[in-house]
């Protein structure tokens, strides 16, 4: 009931007079929030808010109560990730929760469809500066392929061999929106975004020598650049890039429809 299809289809079965109210009072009685043990309440009403299910974050939590939460929560949604979850962590959820799935680089284990097909139009163009960025870029990459969007990737092409950007230009052409990974001194996203028509997200890691401290120098770097057009998540943020790309499209979407609908 967590989904708006469902939801619709349950109501309008109300209406027409096949489901009793009382019944869908029952399938609607946990639809705000629901508690598991006494360490989580379930935000089900997140994906009818905001478009995209809620998420687990994974560090902090032990690999029983993410364990339950995530069989708490695949009740209501067809996809249920947890980030930030390390391999021996992964292991003991495993013995737990039947049937999930684990991206070793991106830190995400997720319970999901046999076959995720991309549930909305545009392309994600991901961007990493260098293989020491990966494992923030792909949790990018997996969130946003998980909530249903098409991505693209492109690695270890920094500033540094700028040549292995421009090579690949044709996949900065081609997205409809860009995330941009990079560490060090962050200076990728204001040559991406030079060259893009596109709206660009900037994440800075937490890669480089100790002038970097802990990516606040590529941050910053981000923050004053002179390219118009780039929005800067937090460091390390990947998950919290993808989201933001994929609210882009969608709201992209969203106004593509009411202007076919008033042209009708």
């Amino acid at each position: 009931m967590t989904q708006p299809e469902a939801l619709e289809s349950l109501l309008k079965a109300v209406a027409d007079g096949q489901i009793s109210p009382d019944i869908a009072f029952k399938k609607l009685k946990n639809l705000a929030f629901e508690s598991v043990g006494d360490f989580a309440k379930i935000d089900n009403h997140r994906t009818l808010r905001t478009g995209f299910p809620e998420v687990i974050w994974g560090q902090g939590k032990t690999p029983d109560q993410i364990a339950q939460i995530m069989a708490a929560m695949r009740q209501h949604n067809p996809v249920v990730m947890a980030t930030r979850i390390e391999p021996d962590i992964f292991a003991q959820i495993q013995e737990k929760v039947p049937g999930i799935q684990y991206y070793s680089t991106a830190r995400i284990c997720a319970i999901t469809p046999e076959i995720i097909k991309p549930k909305y139009p545009g392309i994600i163009g991901l961007i990493c500066a260098g293989t020491s960025d990966l494992p923030v870029a792909e949790e990018a990459a997996i969130t946003a392929e998980l909530c249903g969007f098409q991505v693209q990737r492109l690695w270890d092409v920094g500033v540094a061999g700028i040549h292995r950007l421009l090579s690949h230009r044709h996949i900065i052409t081609e997205a409809n929106v860009l995330i941009v990974v990079a560490g060090m001194e962050g200076a990728l996203p204001s040559v991406v975004a030079g060259l893009a028509d596109c709206p660009v997200i900037a994440v800075p890691t937490s890669i480089g020598y100790g002038a970097s401290f802990g990516g606040l120098a590529p941050l910053l770097t981000m923050l004053n650049s002179c390219a118009a057009g780039i929005g800067v998540v937090n460091i390390d943020n990947g998950f919290g890039a993808a989201i933001l790309a994929g609210q882009i499209l969608r709201s992209a979407h969203k106004l593509h429809s009411v202007t076919e609908k008033n042209h009708e």
